[in-house]
């Protein structure tokens, strides 16, 4: 029986141990185990539009190279380059493969488990209007939103630019003399002239007026394109379904598109296709400010004349916002991953380094002409403006208008 007791108590004696270590490792914050197993990298992967893919995807490379951690973990930031119109084609088709509204994230199966693994974390867009219409489809999946307007991961713009003309010299001072100015009625009237250029007062060799414009089935600045000539065609900044498909301004439409060398060729890089190949793709067009900024030295390299800068009546802008996947599909610690390296994007000096992209930084403390090989310096005798004149920016368009313009775009210009 003493042997017995001896024994009940030793054992007692222990657990009274085990407990007093546990409460003490707790108090000090050293409860862990001796033996960590290593989590990995916080893996961050970032879908981008392509304007501003070269600048982020440096930024991320440094970020990374700067061992940037979270809670003791790595992160790992991989950048996506993609328009934003295929991104938002993906998401509406929900080819990342969102869980269903009933999935249970911690039962999930191994065909599931294995293909969020390359769910995007976040998305930066052309524009802000994406996410928007991205959310009103899944609105009708999941029944809530999966990208945020407000609060801590709201969608937050990183970089800015906006639409621009960009035409030869010497046919801008055409324009000019007969004209006065440049802007979309002056495109469909140069694009209708039955005698080319000869008859708006250029040489014979230039032959018919060309105009340069991104195919909007690959690039958000050509469906911007068209929403811009909307907007100078009615003469104000709000579109509806009911303007893009009055037949009066469709015809008005089609007689400036058809003035494109391929529109339907054409590849999502158009600025840079104007660089190489010139004249031949066109005289001018409406393109994203930077792209013309990050290409005005190749053209006047390779050809041997400046583009002139011109800022439309009806400006369209591209605000470049990072959202971030709201959802069970990435875990809590990529979601904050995701916002240190948005704030890293935001900082002055990664700030300051997108203006050597052509971009517009989206603090207003720094000054684009002030910056070190500033292109708006470099290029303010062509008309580069480090503040945009007076405009009128465009409504974003509701996904009504978009697909309207994209289905009369297939059927009347597209071959």
């Amino acid at each position: 029986m003493k042997r017995s007791r001896i024994i009940f108590l030793a054992i007692v004696g222990v657990a009274v141990v085990i407990v007093a270590a546990a409460l003490f490792l707790r108090s000090t914050g050293r409860e862990q185990p001796l033996v960590v197993v290593p989590k990995g990298p916080i893996q961050v992967r970032i879908l981008t539009a392509l304007p501003v893919e070269p600048w982020v995807r440096a930024a991320a490379e440094r970020f990374n190279a700067e061992d940037r951690r979270l809670e003791g973990e790595k992160i790992q930031v991989e950048i996506v380059a993609m328009d934003g119109l295929t991104a938002l084609g993906k998401f509406d088709r929900d080819e990342f493969g969102a869980l269903p509204a009933d999935a249970d994230p911690a039962n999930l199966t191994a065909a599931q488990a294995q293909a969020l693994e390359r769910f995007p974390t976040a998305w930066i867009p052309d524009s802000r209007y994406l996410p928007e219409l991205a959310n009103a489809a899944y609105k009708e999946r999941l029944g809530r939103d999966v990208f945020l307007t407000d609060g801590e991961y709201r969608a937050r713009p990183v970089a800015l630019s906006l639409s621009a003309w960009g035409i030869y010299q010497s046919r801008a001072n055409v324009l000019d003399q007969k004209y006065g100015d440049v802007s979309w009625q002056t495109v469909h009237d140069a694009a209708t002239a039955k005698g080319g250029w000869p008859e708006l007062g250029g040489e014979a060799s230039w032959g018919f007026f060309k105009l340069v414009v991104p195919d909007p089935r690959k690039n958000v600045g050509g469906l911007a394109a068209m929403i811009a000539a909307a907007g100078d065609y009615y003469d104000r900044p709000t579109i509806s379904t009911a303007d893009v498909t009055d037949p009066a301004f469709q015809a008005w439409l089609q007689e400036t598109l058809a003035a494109t060398t391929d529109l339907s060729g054409a590849s999502a890089y158009t600025a840079e296709d104007f660089a190489l190949f010139g004249y031949s793709v066109g005289d001018g067009g409406l393109l994203l400010e930077s792209d013309l900024l990050n290409n005005m030295q190749g053209i006047l390299n390779r050809w041997g004349e400046p583009l002139s800068i011109r800022y439309p009546t009806y400006v369209t802008w591209f605000d470049f916002p990072m959202s971030i996947w709201i959802g069970p599909e990435t875990s809590a610690l990529q979601k904050n991953a995701a916002l240190e390296f948005e704030r890293y994007l935001l900082s002055p000096e990664i700030q300051t380094s997108a203006v050597a992209y052509g971009l517009r930084p989206v603090s207003a403390e720094i000054a684009v002409a002030d910056v070190a090989d500033s292109p708006f310096a470099d290029w303010s005798n062509q008309g580069a403006a480090a503040v945009v004149p007076r405009t009128s920016a465009m409504r974003s368009p509701d996904r009504d208008v978009l697909q309207a313009l994209l289905r009369w775009f297939e059927l009347n210009v597209a071959r």
